[in-house]
């Protein structure tokens, strides 16, 4: 695997995993301001959910690269 292709598998899988992680702890705001989404969640934690999408992400990554180094999964 070239360097192009592991960085490419990294982007796509750190962001199907954030759109796994998005809606985790989400509850709306108790009283919505005026002008405000009354769907808009109180406290988002969206570095929270982004350390936690990287290292997700991280593991998942390994794995396709360890298939990828075994000739499990082949570019070619």
């Amino acid at each position: 695997m070239n360097w192009f292709i592991a960085i490419a598998a990294y982007v796509v899988i750190w962001w199907v995993v954030i759109f796994a992680v998005l809606p985790w702890g989400i509850r709306p705001a108790e009283e919505g301001d005026k002008g405000h989404d009354p769907g808009a969640p109180a406290n988002p934690r969206i570095a929270r959910k982004a350390l936690i999408t990287t290292a997700v992400a991280a593991a998942i990554w390994a794995g396709f690269y360890w298939a990828v180094t075994h000739d499990l999964v082949s570019f070619r």
